[in-house]
């Protein structure tokens, strides 16, 4: 079925990969829930959405593209949910705006069976694509470090610098410390050991309790939150929430188009510059997306950790069924994950080190040219500072096409690009950001 001899693997290479892999991203059923707890999500809710989601989007992946990528509630995604959508917006809450992840699955489901996904891939300029993917490294690498309180709310500044010499940011500090030096040593699950070296401090030192034991039968506190997709459309065309809608279908394309390629690249499953079974990859995806937003988490997206397991020799399906299996048996933990997501300092490193791994596409970006850098320079900057990823990406969009015509490059901007910015002008201007 995983055709292994095919691919030069075999069972025990593939389940070793699998482990690696799972070990590289289990930090997600911590953090996710500690992000979307900020837009009153419950813990149990997110925790199981999350492994159910990353569960259908893996095996997905698995038994139908027969490759070792896996799928999982994506790292920025989550933060925009939280603190975009649902932070800054006092009359959308955190069911309306599942719906808006619920519409923008079945769009992406729709384009994943057309030939359109890949045009609106081709259209987006290649420098917006790499300044929304560092904008949001920017954007959730600054979540952890207020988190953690490295940095506090300052009211001339904006920002300053924490109280350096209490308990939890220097346990923070120690947590990041240590996770970054198992990262430089190449550590399989550096992120994942380094949170457990944090809470095990955390625990010796009186800041970690264990009251309600470690293992517990799966609940859904709110039952399926999107039962009904009428009315999720519903509450999209309500609320206006079609920029929202709009980002989390392009960031979950580029980040999901961007990884499956680099990991297949990798794994020597690219036939020249075409993916096999993109369309079938893809579906996975989006269904998960789909079905993740049904139980209460927010977009999906392919885990760029997937290349840990294919350094660890993963080449097919088998090793991403190693994953599903891995994240089921998580389901029943749930106190213990409970127990040590209410510690920021023990997962919010992770926030600021995956943040500084995205901020490396910044190094893509064309500075020579002033037209391609600013759009993008503005992406970058306007995530963090607007604590919006919609919004960054709507003054990239708006600002790209007006400085090329004023460079007299007006047709090497594709239609998509200029009914874009007219969309996101108009939302900015006259309904309001969201």
């Amino acid at each position: 079925m995983f055709k292994l001899t095919e691919n030069n693997t075999n069972v025990r290479t593939e389940m070793i990969a699998g482990l690696t892999t799972f070990l590289t991203m289990v930090y997600i059923v911590v953090v996710n829930p500690i992000i979307l707890a900020d837009a009153g999500v419950p813990f149990d809710q997110v925790f199981t959405a999350t492994i159910i989601a990353t569960i259908i989007g893996t095996l997905w992946m698995a038994l139908s593209a027969n490759y070792p990528i896996a799928i999982a509630p994506g790292m920025g995604l989550n933060a925009y949910f939280a603190y975009s959508v649902v932070g800054a917006n006092e009359n959308i809450s955190y069911t309306t705006a599942f719906s808006a992840v619920f519409v923008a699955g079945i769009i992406f489901i729709l384009l994943s069976l057309t030939p359109f996904r890949k045009k609106l891939i081709e259209a987006i300029p290649n420098n917006l694509k790499h300044g929304i993917t560092a904008g949001i490294g920017l954007f959730i690498a600054f979540i952890g470090l207020r988190l953690t309180g490295i940095v506090t709310a300052d009211p001339t500044n904006l920002v300053a610098l924490g109280d350096l010499s209490s308990p939890p940011v220097v346990l923070a500090i120690f947590g990041l410390a240590a996770t970054l030096v198992l990262m430089t040593m190449n550590i399989p699950g550096a992120l994942f050991i380094g949170m457990i070296i944090t809470g095990i401090i955390a625990f010796f030192t009186g800041q970690l309790e264990f009251k309600d034991g470690f293992v517990s039968l799966p609940s859904l506190p709110e039952g399926i939150i999107i039962a009904n997709p009428f009315t999720a459309f519903g509450d999209v065309i309500t609320h206006g929430l079609y920029t929202v809608v709009f980002s989390f279908l392009m960031v979950t394309i580029f980040d999901t188009t961007g990884t499956m390629i680099g990991v297949a690249q990798q794994a020597g499953l690219m036939r020249g510059n075409e993916l096999p079974k993109a369309r079938t990859a893809l579906l996975a995806d989006s269904a998960a997306t789909t079905v993740g937003a049904m139980f209460g988490t927010s977009p999906t997206s392919a885990y760029i950790e997937s290349s840990a397991g294919v350094a660890a020799g993963g080449r097919t399906g088998l090793t991403t069924v190693t994953v599903s299996i891995l994240f089921g048996l998580t389901l029943f933990f749930s106190p213990l994950i409970g127990a040590v997501s209410g510690i920021s300092a023990i997962t919010a490193p992770a926030l600021i080190i995956v943040g500084s791994l995205m901020m490396g596409s910044i190094a893509e970006i064309n500075w020579k040219e002033l037209d391609e850098a600013f759009p993008a320079f503005l992406v970058v900057l306007t995530m963090p500072l607007t604590s919006s990823i919609a919004t960054g990406i709507a003054l990239g969009f708006i600002s790209y096409p007006l400085m090329k015509i004023a460079k007299g490059k007006w047709k090497e901007v594709h239609l998509f690009v200029y009914i874009f910015a007219i969309l996101f002008f108009i939302q900015l201007v006259f309904i309001g950001g969201h």
